[in-house]
């Protein structure tokens, strides 16, 4: 019965399709975001340091994130081929040995959390107290780590298998036990224990914990693990871990470099900071800018998974004549809905910033770095829909290179700018803009060389 009604695999080259996969991503990204934004809040709560101090644990957890988000593209690119071929035996096996290796990189995340992690912190950070408090939140916060990469697997199933209308429920779920526990933990309410920021950490495994069990149920309750034979295939098969690894080691690197780069832009703002007097102000203002770019880029990261999802699915049906025609439909959708968002947030730049509880001096010293994010949301819109056409192409290495070149430059920029010229930190965002046009120039080159259609995967 689950296998009648269940979606096609192949997917057409339309506005229609586009929407119908994006749009459910994007409320299922909007969910995480949400989290990290109920976390500041209530953090800003506790004062203008637990705020800052909350976007360098913030960072550092993304680089595992994105670690896991390397993985999970080069897996839904795979399945995404093996649907656009319609080969549904070989979905389950790619799904299932995506997990076994997610694992073993959570693994070596927890390790280095505990025993590596401490050290670069003392190393890197200017404020004592600063270290001891993102030390003691990391070692909590570190053991989402395996609820969270199996939660990206079950992402990419669902996304190469044309069934992203499945991702919402997991993340609502996620994201009422988050709210709830931070509430409680941070505060001490209902009866819980008064953690302080610790308990946001402790929230928000136990959140993630919830949503990887929701999503579980949905797939088994909607006869997806039965269609897909989920469970079938834990044993090691050497031939297609060897695959997904060799696809998606090099995505790995590139999202992991792309946040080490981010955490060396905090590191860079807090002793930009530190040395003129305003160390969490400056923090503080950098994390809700991730915040707004979390926020509100939640529609281009659907429109980047789209578009590695499309352009795979396409080439497996061997209309790679159509690819460059399915990038521009995305494009131009992706782009609409950030000019919308960037006017809104010049308009009414204020209003975001406002949620933080921090004060009128606090939004004013914002309202200038929100301006530099808005137009580089502009820029992202339509730069990683290009770059993830190259995932989907399958060249993997290629996006490594791309990202490489593309991080030089923005370190570069970003230490002339704050550590040697001492600018101002919205000067500083303006590296964002540097970012996202290489990362653009680059990926449009090479879609346009052609010389991925030689690729097969």
């Amino acid at each position: 019965m689950a296998q009648s009604t269940a979606p096609a695999l192949q997917l057409e080259i339309s506005n229609k399709q586009i929407l119908k996969i994006a749009l459910p991503i994007s409320l299922a990204l909007l969910v995480p975001q949400i989290n990290f934004i109920t976390n500041n809040i209530f953090l800003g709560g506790l004062g203008e340091q637990e705020l800052g101090t909350a976007g360098l644990t913030g960072v550092y957890y993304l680089i595992f994130g994105a670690i896991g988000f390397g993985l999970n593209n080069g897996l839904q690119a795979l399945i995404a081929r093996r649907a656009g071929e319609n080969r549904v035996d070989e979905i389950g096996k790619l799904f299932s040995q995506g997990v076994r290796i997610a694992m073993i990189i959570a693994a070596i995340g927890i390790l280095l959390t505990w025993f590596v992690a401490p050290m670069v912190l003392r190393m890197s950070l200017s404020d004592e107290h600063v270290q001891q408090q993102s030390i003691s939140f990391l070692k909590i916060r570190i053991w989402g780590l395996p609820f969270l990469y199996i939660y990206q697997m079950r992402n990419a199933l669902l996304v190469g298998t044309n069934q992203s209308k499945f991702l919402v429920i997991g993340t609502l779920a996620e994201t009422v036990a988050n709210v709830f526990f931070d509430y409680t933990l941070i505060y001490g309410k209902l009866g819980f224990p008064e953690l302080g920021f610790n308990g946001a950490a402790i929230a928000s495994v136990i959140a993630e914990a919830t949503g990887m069990f929701v999503v579980f149920l949905v797939i088994h309750y909607n006869g997806i693990s039965k269609r897909f034979s989920l469970y079938k295939h834990f044993k090691y098969i050497p031939d297609v871990s060897k695959l997904i690894f060799v696809q998606s080691s090099p995505l790995i690197f590139q999202h992991a470099i792309s946040i080490l780069a981010w955490v060396f832009f905090y590191v860079l703002v807090e002793r930009h900071g530190f040395h003129s007097g305003q160390a969490n102000r400056d923090l503080a203002i950098s994390n809700t800018m991730r915040n707004l770019f979390g926020l509100f880029g939640v529609f281009t990261w659907a429109f980047a998974a789209t578009s590695n999802t499309m352009v795979s699915n396409i080439i497996g049906q061997g209309k790679k004549e159509r690819v460059i025609e399915v990038i521009h439909k995305i494009v131009r959708i992706s782009t609409t809905f950030a000019v919308i968002i960037c006017i809104l947030l010049n308009l009414f730049p204020g209003v975001f910033l406002l949620i933080y509880g921090q004060g009128p001096e606090f939004v004013q010293s914002a309202i200038p770095v929100v301006r530099v994010v808005a137009v580089a949301m502009v820029l992202q819109s339509f730069s990683t829909i290009w770059l993830n056409a190259v995932t989907g192409t399958g060249n993997t290495t290629i996006n490594l290179g791309i990202e490489a070149i593309t991080i030089i430059v923005y370190c570069i920029y970003c230490f002339i700018v704050l550590e040697w010229l001492k600018l101002p930190i919205s000067i500083g965002w303006m590296s964002e803009w540097l970012y996202w046009i290489c990362l653009f120039a680059l990926s449009f080159l090479y879609i346009r060389s052609g010389r991925w259609k030689k690729k097969v995967i």
